[in-house]
């Protein structure tokens, strides 16, 4: 990351800049993709200060929501997560994260 607001990534060896505004949308991406990704965009929410993710993975059967949870239940700085009350719930998850530095950080539930 070079410190802008958005986060550089190669695809097909093309960069590419992802907006760093609170929300995540997988679906452009591959799913060997998503661990890092993930990982890399809620530090890059933090460095900004935004708190409250949310991740859109989709519906379908389950796997791409399944690898993003793997992902946050390991993430040091996630507080929580959960599915919104909102329409397309199921879709996407919610995240909850810790500031930077903060001294509660990694004693996430999931």
């Amino acid at each position: 990351m070079d410190g802008n607001d958005d986060l550089d990534r190669q695809d097909d060896g093309e960069p590419a800049a992802l907006p760093i505004d609170g929300v995540l949308d997988l679906h452009a991406f591959s799913p060997r993709e998503v661990p890092d990704l993930v990982a890399d965009y809620l530090e890059a929410c933090r460095e900004r200060g935004l708190l409250t993710v949310r991740i859109i993975h989709g519906k379908g059967i389950g796997v791409q929501r399944e690898r993003v949870h793997q992902v946050l239940r390991r993430h040091p700085g996630v507080i929580s997560f959960h599915h919104p009350s909102d329409e397309g719930s199921w879709g996407a998850t919610v995240v909850l994260l810790h500031p930077l530095g903060s001294a509660r950080e990694g004693s996430g539930d999931g």
